[in-house]
């Protein structure tokens, strides 16, 4: 079935179509939700409240990019967790010394070298994702990791293009300076040569 087929199908009460559109997004959701909130518990949460409350609105869905429609819940999903976190500060140690990163596991073709350089290189700019304005994170997040285009991001956001782009600029600066300001932690790989 294409997805407009099994989006009319969602919208009369067929779960299993809906159950194939969220088998088709669920890591676009998970990793955006990830990225948002740093926290693998928590993005899995933001997933879950984001296809729930997808499938309560698949009615008021007009049509349009049914991937843009889901990551808008889902960065609504996150803000809403974001806000919650703000209040309740609590961060577990098991939390941080346990979390896996988000990265991709090494393929048989990696050496051991590179892909700790991978990992480490994923780790900073986790964190460094971690310390951008929530506005900017969200967009760096949905246009380089997500790639999704300017449009895309605009229509997930609820944004104009112009802001969108503004925020994206400042985003990737604001990402690169923390990056330069740690370049010593930087493996030399990624280390700019002066």
């Amino acid at each position: 079935m294409d997805e407009q087929e099994l989006i009319s199908r969602s919208k009369s009460g067929d779960v299993e179509a809906f159950n194939l559109l969220v088998e088709q997004y669920q890591r676009q959701v998970y990793n955006l939700a990830l990225r948002m909130l740093g926290n693998s518990e928590a993005a899995e949460d933001a997933s879950q409240d984001t296809f729930l409350s997808a499938y309560k609105a698949i009615g008021k869905f007009r049509g349009g990019s049914f991937k843009s429609w889901v990551l808008h819940i889902a960065a609504n999903s996150c803000r809403d967790k974001l806000r919650v976190a703000r209040r309740y500060r609590i961060i577990s140690l098991d939390t941080l010394l346990l979390e896996p990163d988000s990265l991709p596991q090494a393929n048989n073709t990696e050496s051991p070298e590179d892909y700790a350089l991978r990992r480490e290189l994923g780790r900073f700019l986790n964190e460094g994702l971690a310390h951008l304005p929530e506005d900017q994170r969200l967009v760096v997040i949905l246009s380089d990791v997500q790639g999704l285009r300017y449009e895309e991001v605009a229509q997930v956001t609820g944004s104009s293009l112009g802001t969108v782009k503004s925020r994206l600029n400042r985003g990737r600066t604001r990402l690169r300076d923390f990056l330069l300001q740690r370049e010593e932690l930087l493996p030399s790989k990624f280390r700019l040569n002066k």
